[in-house]
């Protein structure tokens, strides 16, 4: 499984930022009350939430897929990895104008909506990067 991964480096980097994006995943849709009370989001957002906890879990699944079952590992994904790092970028971007400039209805300023998008958004450019030689072929 390493040598799929380009090495170990790159094989903890995907399973880092896949767990992450698994436990978000899993905080919007299972855990959604008590996601929404640390944030001080209302209840009527549950069903928003649910569905963008489940973009995360597609990713998610898709991560396992390549890592357990796809003989082939990494080779010829970039559509996977160049969407999940589009998508990373737009909730950064999204994070950030929503917390820090337009502020509608943020009750909780947490840094943690941005902090999260930032790290998972350099994780997957350097997966990009480092797996390049694989993942666009």
């Amino acid at each position: 499984m390493i040598e799929k991964f380009n090495g170990i480096f790159y094989l903890i980097l995907f399973s880092i930022h896949f767990l992450g994006l698994g436990f978000y995943a899993y905080q919007m849709i299972i855990d959604n009350k008590r996601y929404r009370e640390k944030f001080q989001i209302d209840e009527t957002a549950a069903t928003v939430m649910r569905m963008t906890g489940a973009i995360f879990l597609g990713s998610f699944l898709m991560a396992l897929y390549i890592m357990f079952v796809r003989p082939n590992g990494v080779e010829a994904t970039w559509a996977f990895f160049n969407l999940v790092f589009v998508q990373n970028f737009c909730v950064l971007i999204v994070n950030t104008y929503s917390i820090k400039i337009d502020k509608t209805g943020v009750m909780n300023d947490s840094n943690e909506a941005i902090i999260a998008p930032l790290v998972f958004t350099i994780i997957s450019a350097i997966l990009c990067y480092g797996l390049a030689d694989k993942i666009y072929i």
